[in-house]
């Protein structure tokens, strides 16, 4: 199965205004194990970004991680109109459009352990897990503030649960079309908005769901939101709800850090030479050899 990462720049700098673009060393470390680990037991890799993205990863020198390489057309493949500030993980979704299925597309901060063949067979679609409909996160369609040439489609079923998309697969080419096409609409079709979140998710989770009901498949979970969390999964990690711990607890920031240093030293140890040359991740490295 061939997977792929993807990363859109520009949001970066609606909220870091005046800075050169980086990436945080926790998230430098879980996208080389989550490239890694899924070329040893899932397939092949590719990374679809910008060209700031891919000028990015050669400079810190990671980019021989991704063995199908770093597409670097994302700039063009994302529309002008898209609001960057409001739809900041937009860029999977152009990513998307452009894979062949059937395909994974896997965030930067999720690794996958082990090999996924049985859990996908005779699916079309599958995201890692689905998430329960709250006023805050999910409301309803009367909440969003629409451009009048916008309209809901009326067969929508807004009581189906969103699903994470994570770790999503898609086998199914006219699922995939009708997904990424309904979520671009929606996105061009939102009117001023500060909504970060709820215009987000609805784009890319709650209408990953909507639309394969209308389409009448049946999206799977790798993996109910209990069993993913309660610590007894060998399968997957997803460090999302980890990353404010670590940018305000500096001590658990850098074991993450070094605990990620060598198990890719263990199970990597070829790209032991990788680590080591990443500037940002020096300080960890040193730790990580030193016991």
């Amino acid at each position: 199965m061939d997977g792929f990462h993807s990363n859109w720049t520009l949001p970066f700098f609606k909220v870091n205004k005046d800075k050169d673009y980086y990436i945080e060393d926790f998230e430098i470390l879980t996208t080389i194990l989550s490239a890694l680990k899924w070329r040893q037991n899932n397939g092949r890799i590719k990374m679809v970004t910008d060209r700031r993205g891919a000028n990015y990863y050669n400079k810190i020198g990671i980019c021989s991680i991704w063995d199908l390489g770093i597409d670097d057309n994302l700039d063009d493949y994302i529309d002008n109109d898209i609001d960057s500030n409001i739809f900041w993980a937009a860029g999977k979704i152009y990513a998307l459009r452009h894979q062949k299925v059937p395909c994974v597309m896997i965030d930067t901060d999720f690794i996958v352990w082990r090999s996924l063949k049985e859990k996908l067979v005779g699916m079309d679609i599958c995201a890692i897990h689905k998430e329960n409909i709250s006023n805050e996160v999910y409301p309803d369609k009367s909440y969003f503030n629409m451009k009048e040439s916008y309209k809901f489609d009326e067969d929508w079923d807004w009581s189906v649960l969103p699903s994470n998309t994570a770790l999503t697969y898609i086998s199914n080419d006219e699922f995939k079309k009708y997904y990424v096409n309904s979520s671009i609409k929606f996105m061009k079709g939102v009117a001023a908005s500060s909504d970060r979140l709820v215009n987000m998710v609805f784009a890319e989770q709650r209408l990953f769901s909507i639309c394969a009901e209308k389409m009448n498949k049946k999206s799977y979970e790798f993996m109910n939101l209990e069993d993913l969390t309660n610590g007894k999964q060998n399968y997957f990690s997803h460090i999302w709800g980890y990353k404010d711990v670590m940018r305000k607890d500096f001590k658990k920031r850098v074991q993450f850090c070094v605990k990620c240093i060598r198990r890719i030293i263990k199970d990597f140890p070829e790209y032991e030479g990788v680590i080591a040359n990443v500037e940002s991740l020096n300080r960890y490295y040193k730790i990580a050899k030193s016991n």
